[in-house]
């Protein structure tokens, strides 16, 4: 079985975003699972700008010495890019990079 997951938090409803993040940043310090990649997609990249919980879970999240990434093509369209680089998550289509992780092993949880 793999010990990789990539959590893909997409959903514009906080308290899911907050659980898969949640989860995330606990799988990691606990070592549930052994590499855990994040990804902010869609509408959750537009709650992260607005959430002070979610940006204190990305804290956390890249306090375990994680990158995130969320997704040039939202950003761009919504003008957000410069906004969520300050959060200090790389901006970069995400598109290949999901379906690598996938082709890698890495189990998708999509929140």
């Amino acid at each position: 079985m793999s010990d990789k997951t990539v959590v893909i938090i997409s959903t514009a409803e906080v308290e899911k975003a907050r659980t898969g993040m949640m989860y995330a940043v606990n799988a990691l310090k606990n070592g549930w699972i052994g590499d855990v990649e994040l990804i902010i997609f869609g509408p959750a990249e537009g709650l992260l700008l607005r959430d002070s919980g979610m940006q204190d879970l990305l804290k956390q999240y890249q306090g375990e010495k994680k990158e995130v990434t969320a997704c040039k093509f939202i950003a761009d369209r919504d003008r957000t890019t410069a906004k969520i680089e300050i959060l200090g998550v790389t901006v970069d289509f995400v598109g290949e990079k999901i379906s690598n992780l996938i082709k890698a092993g890495y189990i998708p949880m999509v929140w």
